[in-house]
């Protein structure tokens, strides 16, 4: 299996850096493992969208998925109860 690069969406970046340090280390390794496996296991498709979503605690990291190309885009980092507007 070929690895993925990964993006990130400017916007996902500043949300990143707003967020509280011992989370942004656990959001980092979680990112950096999605060029190895892009749908691990604990992802989940959404189903109104073609993206997918990850937990890191309180926090969901979505994605989508570019399999054509290999590569893997991280739009939102956000709060459970802000992730999906």
């Amino acid at each position: 299996m070929a690895n993925y690069s990964v993006k990130i969406k400017r916007t996902a970046l500043k949300e990143i850096a707003r967020l509280p340090q011992r989370d942004v280390k656990k959001i980092v390794a979680i990112i950096g493992a999605l060029a190895d496996d892009p749908r691990p296991k604990q992802a989940k498709k959404l189903s109104s969208q073609e993206k997918y979503r990850i937990r890191s605690g309180d926090y969901r990291i979505l994605y989508e998925v570019y399999d054509n190309v290999l590569i893997v885009f991280v739009v939102k980092v956000a709060h459970r109860r802000n992730a999906y507007r």
